[in-house]
C-alpha cells in the first residue's frame, strides 16, 4: 500500500483563522516547556553564566513576593529591575528559563513569541490590547524581533504602557539583521531599540553551545522513497504529506501568527522534494514554520536535500545567519525523532 492510499492529509487543506481570543488562549508556553522549571534546566558546567541565569531568575522570581509598595513601590528587593532579558545565542535555554519565570509568577501573566503579540494587536487593535493586557503580573515575550522598526516600536510602546501600570516583563530576543555570527549577543541591539525602557531592564548574559548539538549529532535524516513511505505508515498519530514547493507556497497565503494553529494537531509533517532555498523571503517564512513544528515536536519526515542544508551560503552568510542557524539545529532534531 502506498502513502497515498495510507494517508491523504495536507498542509495546504489546512487554513486556519486566528481570533483574538484564540491568540489569549494561546499566550502559555509551547507543549514542550509547559513544565519547564529553573530545577529542570540543565546548566552545561563549562559555562558558568548559565548556572548564574539559573539564580538570576530566581531572583527576579522574588519580586513577585508581596511588599506594602507593590510592585513598583518598595519592593523587598529594591535591587531587582521590573524587566529581565536573556540574552544568548541559539540553544542555550532561554526559552526554558523564560517559561521557568512564568510559572513562577503569580496571577493572570501570558507567555507569547513577538509575532503573537503583534498579531493580537490587528486583530484587537491597540486600545483593547492595552486593556486585555493591563493588570498582568507578567508578560513574557520569546523571539523579541527586532527586524521590523514599526513592529518593534508598537511592542515597545504597549511595554511602556503595561509596565507603567505594574506588569514586569521578561524577554528573550531574536538577532536584528545587521548582527552577523552565531556568537554575537543581542543586548545592546535590544536595550536601545526599546530606549524609553532600556533602564528597567536587567540584562542576563547566557554563554554556551546549543543544548540539541550536545544530545543530537550529524545531520538532519534524509529519506529515500521506501523509507518515507515506511516512516510515514509508522506514524502513530496525524500526519500530513506535501511537495517541499507546495509547503512553502502554501506558508506564504499564512501568516505567521497562524502557523501554531496550521500544525496543531500533528504528530509530523511529510515533506517531499526538498531544495535549496533560492529566496529569502521563503526561507524565513520557513525558519517561522520550523519554530512552530519544533514548539509542537511535530516530526519531520522528509525527501531530496537534507534540510540542514537548504540555506544556501549567501544565506548563512547574511544578516539573517544565527536564524538559520537556529532552524538547522532544530531541523536536525526534528529529523532525528524516533520511528
Amino acid at each position: 500500500m502506498t502513502v497515498e492510499q495510507v494517508r491523504l492529509a495536507s498542509l495546504t487543506h489546512r487554513r486556519p483563522t486566528l481570533t483574538g481570543d484564540e491568540i489569549v488562549r494561546h499566550l502559555v508556553p509551547p507543549r514542550q516547556f509547559r513544565t519547564a522549571t529553573v530545577d529542570t534546566y540543565r546548566p552545561d558546567h563549562d559555562y558558568p553564566s548559565q548556572a548564574a541565569a539559573v539564580e538570576a531568575v530566581r531572583e527576579f522570581a522574588t519580586s513577585f513576593l508581596p511588599s506594602s509598595g507593590g510592585f513598583f513601590g518598595r519592593r523587598k528587593t529594591p535591587q531587582t529591575k521590573p524587566g529581565i532579558y536573556l540574552d544568548g545565542g541559539f540553544g542555550v535555554g532561554k526559552t526554558h528559563l523564560l517559561a521557568s519565570v512564568w510559572h513562577l509568577a503569580p496571577g493572570r501573566k501570558y507567555f507569547g513569541t513577538f509575532i503573537e503579540y503583534t498579531a493580537l494587536v490587528g486583530a484587537l487593535g491597540y486600545a483593547q490590547t492595552v486593556s486585555l493586557l493591563r493588570g498582568a503580573t507578567l508578560l513574557c515575550i520569546d523571539e523579541f524581533e527586532l527586524d521590523d522598526p514599526g513592529d518593534t516600536r508598537l511592542m515597545s510602546r504597549l511595554l511602556g504602557e503595561l509596565t507603567a501600570s505594574g506588569t514586569r516583563i521578561a524577554a528573550t530576543s531574536n538577532t536584528p539583521p545587521n548582527a552577523l555570527g552565531e556568537g554575537r549577543f543581542a543586548a545592546q541591539d535590544f536595550l536601545r531599540e526599546i530606549d524609553a525602557l532600556s533602564a528597567q531592564f536587567a540584562v542576563i548574559r547566557i554563554d554556551g553551545l546549543d543544548y540539541r548539538r550536545r544530545d543530537v549529532e550529524g545531520h538532519a535524516v534524509s529519506l529515500e522513497r521506501a523509507g518515507f513511505e515506511a516512516a510515514v505508515a509508522a506514524v502513530e498519530g496525524e500526519v500530513t504529506i506535501d511537495s517541499f514547493a507546495d509547503v512553502n507556497r502554501h506558508l506564504a497565503a499564512v501568516h505567521p501568527s497562524r502557523y501554531a494553529k496550521l500544525v496543531d494537531g500533528l504528530t509530523a509533517v511529510a515533506i517531499r522534494d526538498v531544495a535549496v532555498f533560492g529566496n529569502q523571503t521563503d526561507a524565513l517564512r520557513f525558519v517561522a514554520f520550523v519554530d512552530r513544528l519544533y514548539d509542537g515536536q511535530v516530526q519531520v519526515i522528509a525527501t531530496g536535500v537534507p534540510l540542514d542544508a537548504v540555506f544556501p551560503e549567501d544565506m548563512l552568510n547574511g544578516g539573517y545567519r544565527k536564524k538559520y542557524l537556529r532552524a538547522i539545529s532544530r531541523l536536525i532534531a526534528l529529523t532525528s525523532a524516533e520511528e
